[in-house]
């Protein structure tokens, strides 16, 4: 079924455009962003090889906030596009042209193409909605005037590059960092009236990442507040407030294809340890024993960081705790801690525990029994327990790096 949208409200072309035609446009956002790339890649051939890299991904995020943000407006006029983050994208897309050394020619063609585009999709759906010639034209109106501003937007990043070129300034943001880092009572005064004269504006929180030595990075790609040290034995960035989504997907079109390890997002006198944290999650993926994706979030594994903060004091926790299994074979043993620590986090039956360690229950009952007889009197202090179940989780943590036994080759005993 078609719709009109109320023609008899829509001859005055200083009325906005109707609300109602943001839920028309919505749908065609996806497919769109995806044509309006395609065409790009089709006919601008200096971006065809780098529409898959750093740049693309920056251009494609583009693309698709930008159309948004335009049906946003509509949804919400008067909406100023600082409210969405199209400005700082297409700030960062002038700052790329720059740094590459091109013109603002191929970018400039390349709003056109996606103006062209969409202008076309617009055509396409007219006649379903009934839009009356008056919301065309306005539409036409609003989409030009819109990506003009976006080009000025994409203008005044290439300027700003090419007034304050990166070099010049990389020293003084790196020693920010640094300063920050150090977090000393007396650098208070020193990092603000640096962050001044950079017009970085110190953040209320900071998420510190870490990665590996040789790790190549498009700098452009970055969002304009991110500092960052990658010529140093152990690389890491500073991003201003939390790791979100969109932060995420920063760093990994700037530096595709290697770890990150982000910290816990702190208070910036607390950056030392967000980036501490970090590193030592780089380890253990590095290890095996964190498997996030391309960027572990300490976030998501504050356990096993705890746990395996100091490996030394695991091994004297273990040796008190489990000193009465030293007499068993070293098979026996790890048969035992693996039932014992089945029971200690299940709680369950022997034959739901049997069922979790694919072994017969009569085989948990003789093995609760030799547990009952070695550790009985420590499983009864709530402490103990504790101590005890620490280091099994810890201990199982570390089996990670290694091969993992086959649990499902058949019954065992202790």
């Amino acid at each position: 079924m078609t719709e009109i949208l109320e023609p008899g409200l829509l001859e005055d072309p200083t009325l906005p455009l109707p609300r109602r035609l943001a839920p028309i446009l919505r749908p065609e956002l996806p497919s769109l962003a995806e044509e309006i790339v395609a065409e790009i890649r089709r006919n601008i051939p200096e971006y065809a090889g780098s529409i898959d890299g750093p740049f693309g991904h920056v251009l494609r995020l583009g693309v698709q906030e930008g159309l948004a943000t335009f049906v946003d407006r509509i949804a919400v006029p008067h909406t100023a596009s600082t409210k969405s983050g199209i400005e700082g994208i297409c700030r960062k897309l002038g700052r790329i042209e720059a740094h590459e050394g091109r013109s603002m020619d191929s970018l400039q063609a390349a709003f056109r193409i996606g103006g062209q585009v969409a202008w076309r999709r617009l055509m396409k759906i007219a006649p379903r909605y009934e839009l009356s010639s008056s919301i065309m034209s306005r539409l036409a109106d609003a989409v030009f005037a819109y990506l003009d501003e976006l080009v000025a937007l994409s203008l005044n990043g290439y300027a700003e590059a090419k007034t304050h070129p990166a070099g010049a300034m990389d020293g003084r943001r790196r020693r920010l960092l640094q300063l920050i880092l150090e977090d000393s009572a007396g650098n208070g005064m020193v990092i603000t009236e640096l962050a001044d004269s950079l017009r970085w504006k110190i953040p209320e929180q900071v998420t510190l990442v870490a990665t590996r030595p040789g790790v190549r990075c498009a700098p452009a790609a970055l969002d304009e507040d991110v500092l960052l040290d990658l010529d140093g034995a152990e690389p890491y960035l500073l991003i201003p407030g939390p790791l979100t989504m969109a932060r995420k997907a920063m760093l990994q079109a700037a530096i595709p294809g290697r770890q990150l390890a982000a910290g816990l997002t702190v208070q910036p006198v607390r950056a030392a340890d967000s980036l501490r944290w970090a590193r030592r999650a780089l380890d253990l993926a590095d290890g095996g024993i964190i498997e996030d994706g391309p960027v572990v979030a300490c976030e998501d594994h504050l356990v096993t960081l705890w746990l395996l903060s100091d490996p030394e004091l695991i091994n004297q926790i273990a040796r008190r705790e489990l000193a009465s299994l030293d007499d068993m074979t070293p098979g026996q043993r790890e048969r035992i801690t693996e039932t014992l620590q089945a029971w200690l986090v299940t709680r369950g039956t022997a034959a739901e525990i049997g069922k979790h360690l694919y072994i017969h229950p009569q085989t948990v009952r003789y093995r609760m029994r030799r547990i009952e007889q070695s550790l009985g009197d420590q499983l009864k202090d709530p402490e103990a327990r504790f101590g005890i179940e620490a280091v099994l989780r810890a201990m199982a943590l570390r089996a990670r790096s290694g091969p993992a036994p086959d649990r499902r080759s058949g019954d065992r005993t202790a």
